[in-house]
C-alpha cells in the first residue's frame, strides 16, 4: 500500500518521502527493505511526540503518528504531509481528557496535513472546537464546507473554511508560511462518494466497538487500533475498503497541492510577492556560497584507511557559509537579502524549496552550471576529518552581479561576505564600505580562502572578521607578521596566542571574533572601561579606548550530543549579528551566538531549525547561568 501511495504521488509530479523510525534513527524516505521491516516486524511501536526521545535513545523502530510525522517533516523542510485521518478528541473526552497529540502538534508545527478529516470513531464536534483553540486553520476541500468523517463524507459538522481546488489550498498554505505562524493547516478531503461507507452503518459499528472497548478496559494508544479493527470486522470489510480508497485519494489531492505550492513559491522567488523595496527597514545583505552538503559521520572512533568501507551515516543537508549565515539570520527575524549563485538542476530546486523562509529572490540560477556540492567526513566525536568541494559556480558571484544591488548594500545595517566569493567582488564590497562607511563582516570560510582581502589594503575597510585559529594564522602569514613556533596545548596559552595574532588586525578592524571550537570564543576589540564595543566608535573615542580580549567559554555539550560541526561557527556569528542589530549589550550578543551555535551542533542541518526569535533571544540569555568571562589587556 505504501508503495502504491508513493506511485500516486510521483504520477502527480511530486516527490514522496515516507517517514518512519528504524533502530533509533528517523528516516525521511524508506527503501523497500525498510518498508518491509516496518510492515512485518512485531516489535514496531507507535511513536508520537512524547515517544520520540525514548524510542530514539533506546534504538527502537516505529511508525510515526500524525504528530510524530509532522515533527520529522518540518525538520526535513517538507511543507505538505498526506495521511488517512488525524486523531482528535475521543468520545467522552470531556471526562477522560483523552485528546490526541495530533491536535496540539497542528497548533505548533507549520506543516499542512491533508487527511479525510478526523477518524469517525472520535468526537468530531469537540475536535473542531479544540483545533480552533489551537489556532489551526481548517478547510474542507472541494464543493462543500461539510467536514468529512473519515469513512464517509458527511459528519454533520461544517468546516470553518473551504478551498475549491489544489491551487486555492496551496495559496492558503503559502499564506501561513509567509506569515511565519508556528501552526499547521488541516485540509479535509472527503472520501470519494463511490467508495464511502454508509454513515449509519459506520455509526452502529462504532457504538458496538466502543461498548466492547469499555467492557475490556481498552484505553490510551491501544484504543484507536482496536476500534478500527473491530469496525472493519463489524462492517464486513467495508470500512477497510473506504480506508484504502481515501488514502489513495488523499495522496492524489495532497501531491497536487504540493506541486501547486512549489509553483507558487517559485513565482514568489522570482519577485511577484516579496517586494523588498516596499519595506521601511533596510535589510542586512549576505553575499556568499550556497552548497548541497553530503555529511558522512563515522560510527566508530577509529576511521580505517586503505580503501576500506567504514560504517556510518550519510545525510544530505543544505549549507554554504553565506547560505548558513542568511538562514540563521532569517530564523532570528532579520531576513537578509541573500546574493549567491546556483545551477538550474535538481539540487537548486531542493535548495530553493528548503530555503522558503529566506529572501532568495536575488539568487542567480544559471543554465549549464552545477550547484555547488560539498562532502564532509565527520568523526564519531563530531569533528571534521576531511572535506571535498565542487564549488566552481561561486566564481559567478561577480562584481557585475553584486553591483546590481548597490542601493541595497548602501542602505544595509550590516553586510556579510564569505571567502567563497571571488577576490574582485570582495574588493568591490570593501571599496563600497570605504566610500559609504558600511559595516562589513568577513567570514573567512577556510584556511585557504581566509587571506583574500589581505592580499591588498582592502581588508582595512572591513569592520568585523570571524576566523578560527588556523584561518587567523593564515591571515597573519599573508600580512608578513610573525607566527608562533609551536601550537600551545593549555587553554590560557591558546587564548594568549589568539589574542596576539588578532592584535595587528585591530589597527583597522572594529572587532576580531576568534572561534575556538569547544573552548568557546575570543572577542578582541576596544573597550572604554566596560565590555568590548561591537560598534565602530568615532576617532576620538577610538584613541581613548584600550585594546582588550574577552574569552567567553562555550556552553557545555557532550560528544554524544554533537551531530554536525559544519554550521556552528556560522550560527555563532549570525547570533552575535542579530543581537548587535537589536542593540543588545556585548555580553548578550555573544551569548546569543553561543546559544545558536549549540543548537546547530545538535542538529543534522548546519543551521538548526530549532533556532528562532524565542529560543535565541535576550530573554533566553538572561534566564541561563553562564560561565565567568576572562579579560586580557592587549595594549
Amino acid at each position: 500500500m505504501a508503495r502504491e501511495v508513493e506511485k500516486i504521488v510521483m504520477r502527480n509530479g511530486a516527490v514522496p518521502a515516507t517517514i518512519g523510525i528504524l533502530r533509533g534513527q528517523i528516516h525521511v524516505g524508506l527503501t523497500d527493505e525498510e518498508l518491509q521491516f516496518l510492515a512485518s516486524s512485531k516489535n514496531v511501536v507507535k511513536v508520537s511526540r512524547r515517544d520520540l526521545p525514548y524510542v530514539l535513545s533506546q534504538g527502537l523502530s516505529g511508525g510515526t503518528t500524525v504528530s510524530g510525522t509532522m515533527i520529522a517533516a518540518h525538520k526535513a523542510g517538507i511543507p505538505v504531509f498526506v495521511t488517512g485521518g488525524i486523531g482528535g478528541v475521543h468520545r467522552g473526552g470531556e471526562n477522560t481528557l483523552d485528546v490526541s497529540a495530533d491536535l496540539t502538534e497542528l497548533g505548533r508545527t507549520p506543516v499542512a496535513v491533508v487527511s479525510a478529516g478526523v477518524k469517525s470513531i472520535l468526537d468530531i464536534g469537540r475536535t473542531l472546537e479544540y483545533l480552533e483553540t489551537q489556532g489551526v486553520c481548517v478547510a474542507a476541500f472541494g464543493e462543500s464546507r461539510m467536514f468529512p468523517a473519515f469513512f464517509s463524507s458527511q459528519s454533520g459538522f461544517q468546516a470553518p473554511y473551504r478551498v475549491q481546488d489544489e491551487e486555492e489550498a496551496a495559496k492558503l498554505i503559502a499564506s501561513t508560511l509567509e506569515l511565519g505562524l508556528s501552526s499547521g493547516v488541516l485540509i479535509a478531503v472527503p472520501c470519494p462518494q463511490e467508495q464511502a461507507a454508509p454513515g449509519q452503518l459506520i455509526e452502529d459499528a462504532i457504538q458496538q466497538a466502543l461498548s466492547e472497548a469499555r467492557s475490556k478496559g481498552i484505553t490510551g494508544k491501544e484504543l484507536t487500533p482496536f476500534l478500527l479493527q473491530k469496525i472493519n470486522e463489524l462492517t464486513n470489510g467495508k470500512s477497510l475498503d473506504s480506508n484504502l480508497a481515501l488514502i489513495q485519494n488523499n495522496a492524489r489531492v495532497g501531491s497536487g497541492i504540493a506541486v501547486a505550492l512549489s509553483k507558487l513559491q517559485k513565482a514568489t522567488r522570482k519577485g511577484s510577492l516579496p517586494r523588498r523595496g516596499d519595506t521601511t527597514l533596510p535589510q542586512p545583505v549576505v553575499i556568499g556560497g550556497t552548497n548541497v552538503d553530503f555529511i558522512a559521520k563515522a560510527q566508530n572512533s577509529v576511521i580505517l584507511g586503505g580503501g576500506q568501507t567504514n560504517a556510518g551515516r550519510v545525510r544530505r543537508t543544505f549549507g554554504g557559509v553565506g547560505r548558513n549565515l542568511a538562514d540563521c539570520l532569517s530564523r532570528l527575524g532579520l531576513t537578509p537579502l541573500f546574493l549567491s549563485a546556483v545551477g538550474k538542476d535538481e539540487h537548486s530546486e531542493s535548495i530553493l524549496h528548503y530555503c522558503h523562509h529566506m529572501d532568495m529572490s536575488a539568487i542567480l540560477q544559471l543554465e549549464g552550471k552545477s550547484t555547488a556540492t560539498y562532502s564532509a567526513m565527520i568523526t564519531s566525536a563530531g569533528e571534521l576529518s576531511i572535506g571535498l568541494g565542487d564549488m566552481d559556480i561561486h566564481q559567478q558571484i561577480t562584481e557585475q552581479y553584486v553591483s546590481q544591488f548597490k542601493e541595497n548594500l548602501c542602505r544595509a545595517p550590516l553586510v556579510c561576505i564569505d571567502g567563497n566569493v571571488p577576490l574582485s567582488t570582495i574588493q568591490y564590497i570593501c571599496q563600497l564600505a570605504r566610500d559609504h562607511q558600511l559595516a562589513v563582516c568577513y567570514e573567512p570560510t577556510d584556511e585557504n580562502k581566509a587571506s583574500k582581502p589581505f592580499l591588498s589594503d582592502s581588508w582595512k575597510a572591513l569592520t568585523y572578521i570571524s576566523p578560527n585559529l588556523q584561518e587567523l594564522k593564515a591571515i597573519n602569514r599573508t600580512l608578513g607578521n610573525p607566527l608562533p613556533a609551536e601550537a600551545p596545548s593549555r587553554l590560557e596559552d591558546i587564548i594568549k596566542m589568539a589574542a596576539a595574532l588578532a592584535r595587528p588586525l585591530l589597527s583597522h578592524l572594529c572587532c576580531v571574533v576568534v572561534t575556538l571550537g569547544a573552548h568557546g570564543v575570543l572577542l578582541c576589540g576596544r573597550s572604554l572601561g566596560g565590555s568590548i564595543s561591537l560598534r565602530p566608535a568615532p576617532h576620538e573615542q577610538t584613541a581613548a579606548a584600550s585594546l582588550c580580549a574577552t574569552h567567553y567559554p562555550a556552553i557545555p555539550i557532550s560528544r554524544e550530543e554533537i551531530v554536525n560541526v559544519s554550521g556552528a561557527g556560522d550560527s555563532l556569528m549570525a547570533g552575535i549579528a542579530a543581537g548587535m542589530l537589536a542593540n543588545h549589550d556585548t555580553d548578550t550578543c555573544v551569548r546569543m551566538g553561543l546559544l545558536a551555535a549549540r543548537f546547530s551542533l545538535c542538529s543534522y542541518e548546519p543551521i538548526s531549525p530549532e533556532i528562532s526569535t524565542s529560543t535565541v533571544s535576550q530573554e533566553q540569555v538572561q534566564s541561563k547561568p553562564w560561565p565567568e568571562v576572562k579579560v586580557w589587556k592587549l595594549d
